[in-house]
């Protein structure tokens, strides 16, 4: 698919190329997405334009692949480094004024 834009400038037209993603970047950002592997067959499926019986047996081929391990939050990392709790200080700062 090709689009036109008109330019007033004297450079002529720009032609900008857009392509549709393929199925597996779709499932790859359905995937950054969310961690459902349902959620994950509908956004891809709505990605490609392409009916979710179609996508449904790649994104499952490709979840079994992947196998992320579980993410422990942030404020249990910064805890376990033994050096016990963080302390910070957040100080509010004054707005300048300025001289009349």
């Amino acid at each position: 698919m090709l689009g036109t834009k008109k330019t007033p400038n004297r450079h002529g037209k720009r032609v900008t190329r857009v392509e549709p993603p393929s199925l597996d970047e779709a499932i790859a950002a359905a995937q950054g997405l969310t961690d459902d592997i349902e959620c994950q067959i509908e956004i891809a499926s709505q990605l490609m334009g392409m009916p979710e019986d179609e996508v449904r047996p790649v994104v499952l081929k490709s979840s079994a692949k992947i196998r992320r391990p579980e993410r422990t939050p942030l404020a249990d990392r910064i805890l376990d480094r033994g050096e016990g709790g963080k302390v910070i200080v957040v100080e509010r700062r004054r707005p300048r004024l300025a001289a009349r």
